[in-house]
């Protein structure tokens, strides 16, 4: 089995050092932006190079007088480095029954896909979809989609014939299908209706 190295429900400490890691990877960024080592940096500002990789791997709250160091020989503003820690991350809440309803490219008639959360560009590099997909009994098989990314389905009602590839996979309720969604997918059989399940499709933004 492979080894994880996220755990989702890791309990960070007194807020995992958020605020010096934000300083850690401005400053990180600044330092390359200008091509500098961390040598150089040190040479510059007489802050040892130990000291310096502390501050940038966040493992150190560095005195206002160093920010203010930092800051005069990279010639950027102190509060440059406080810029990561106060930019709002994105949060969609959306209530039951709430979801847009749109129509995909390929959908036919019965099939309804509800968006539950959209956030464009963040800080993670990577788009998430998530939609909830209902087949009802006046649905009809399609051709399969194509698309960049990585898609999960989870069953939660109904069962379906679902393809990837050249393979087929009964899902029911319960069942989880990932896959890389470049190959042609898409409900093969409706085997039970109405069925309903999740779909989330991450890709990297461009």
């Amino acid at each position: 089995m492979a080894k994880l190295t996220q755990n989702p429900h890791r309990i960070s400490g007194i807020q995992e050092n958020v605020l010096e890691v934000a300083i850690g990877r401005e400053l990180r960024a600044f330092r390359k932006q200008q091509n500098l080592t961390v040598a150089d940096l040190s040479k510059q500002t007489d802050i040892s190079v130990g000291m310096l990789s502390k501050i940038e791997n966040g493992n150190t709250s560095p005195s206002l007088t160093t920010l203010q160091t930092l800051a005069n020989a990279l010639s950027v503003p102190l509060t440059a480095f406080f810029r990561g820690f106060e930019e709002k991350r994105g949060v969609v809440h959306t209530p039951a029954g709430q979801g847009v309803t749109i129509e995909r490219e390929g959908t036919r008639a019965g099939h309804q896909y509800n968006l539950l959360g959209h956030i464009g560009a963040n800080t993670s590099g990577v788009i998430v979809e998530p939609y909830l997909i209902v087949l009802n009994s006046e649905s009809d098989t399609f051709q399969t989609f194509q698309h960049d990314g990585i898609e999960t389905i989870f069953m939660l009602e109904g069962a379906i014939d679902y393809r990837h590839g050249s393979g087929i996979y009964p899902l029911r309720p319960g069942d989880t299908l990932f896959f890389e969604a470049d190959a042609p997918h898409g409900p093969e059989t409706l085997v039970e209706l109405p069925a309903r399940y999740l779909s989330i499709i991450s890709y990297a933004q461009s």
